[in-house]
């Protein structure tokens, strides 16, 4: 069954994506002669007019291929007015701007139908999903070691850490023994030495243990939206958006300017584990996963990266202001940057995945 969430989730995300650069294609009067879900050979394939509807091998992805795309493409004169490259600019980032414009489009609907139906959508605080303390307890050890309200935990004995749970993970089995602890507090960085409590509790398998207590908790926070009627939904559904689109560009920056570990970032393990997760607890949570994944996609496609979205916008932005297109050359170039920046991040997130999902699994049912 985790294949079959996992499959629903990225099927949505594409086929919305995908259909806003075909719709906008088609409302401009360009014509599309392919429209896939799926990357690959092909494994089903329809032809409705022109354009042929494809379901393809490799699930990861999807595509529009409008005529005249790729400009080394051998057009006729009756061919030039209804292809992509032949369009004014407005145009052309009309149709790719679409894409992410409809992931957004899918949260909105998602979350609508949610408050509509007095569900509350929650969005989070950046801090409640980073490792920053909110308290320290009076008397603990976090306290005698000098933790202060706001920091950051960033890396335990040497290793950085991703996330609150994997952090106090490392606390609670580690009574009795000293770690040392790197802390981001403000522009500094420092390192304290804490040795957690003993105290009876539960471990990570729910069994009764003795494990290691700091003294610290988590900022716990956000806003809650909720609609009173079925006919305010709408406007508390753009409101979700655009709360949930912030909170990913604040992650976004900080992730670029170091203020937040890169080791946070999952990819698709993470995203299939996490689908059959929410998907076993029911609906709620599993569409809104799905929501929440839709406008963070929409977010990093319009990030200014060659071969994504936003990389495309930005040079119909420069090719707006010099009346002219960039060179063949420097496109080739860019997009040849583009893909090696996205190829090193997919590995970059696999290999977090990996950490994450794939190692514990291994630790959990080969190694024990």
């Amino acid at each position: 069954m985790t294949i079959l969430w996992a499959a629903i989730l990225f099927g949505s995300l594409i086929f919305f994506h995908e259909l806003g650069h075909f719709i906008v294609a088609k409302m401009v009067g360009v014509r599309v002669l392919k429209f896939s879900l799926g990357f690959g050979p092909k494994l089903l394939g329809k032809k409705i007019g022109d354009t042929e509807y494809l379901l393809s091998a490799i699930p990861l992805g999807g595509y529009v291929k409008p005529l005249g795309e790729d400009p080394e493409d051998e057009l006729t004169e009756e061919e030039k007015p209804y292809s992509f490259g032949y369009q004014p600019v407005w145009k052309r980032a009309a149709i790719v701007i679409a894409g992410p414009v409809f992931n957004l489009v899918l949260a909105f609907l998602i979350f609508t139908s949610f408050l509509a139906l007095n569900y509350p959508i929650i969005v989070p605080d950046l801090d409640s999903i980073t490792t920053a303390i909110n308290d320290v307890t009076e008397g603990s050890p976090a306290e005698a070691a000098g933790f202060l309200s706001g920091d950051e935990i960033t890396a335990i004995n040497g290793t950085d850490i991703m996330d609150w749970s994997e952090m106090a993970a490392v606390f609670s089995k580690s009574p009795g023994k000293e770690l040392d602890v790197k802390v981001r507090r403000g522009d500094k960085v420092l390192n304290i030495t804490v040795t957690p409590a003993s105290e009876k509790g539960m471990d990570e398998n729910g069994e009764e243990a003795t494990v290691g207590r700091i003294g610290i908790s988590k900022k716990m926070s956000g806003n809650v939206i909720q609609s009173d009627s079925i006919f305010s939904a709408p406007v508390k559904g753009v409101q979700a958006v655009y709360e949930w689109s912030s909170l990913t560009l604040d992650v976004v920056a900080k992730l670029v300017t170091g203020n937040m570990s890169a080791k946070m970032m999952g990819g698709p393990i993470v995203i299939v584990n996490e689908a059959a997760k929410a998907a076993e607890v029911g609906a709620y949570p599993y569409l809104n996963l799905i929501a929440i994944i839709s406008i963070n996609l929409a977010i990093l496609n319009l990030l200014p990266v060659p071969v994504l979205d936003g990389g495309h916008l930005l040079f119909f932005g420069i090719e707006a202001l010099r009346r002219k297109p960039l060179s063949d050359k420097i496109m080739i170039v860019a997009n040849k940057i583009g893909m090696t920046l996205l190829l090193l991040l997919i590995a970059f997130v696999i290999y977090n995945d990996t950490l994450k999902v794939i190692v514990p699994w291994v630790k959990r049912t080969i190694l024990n």
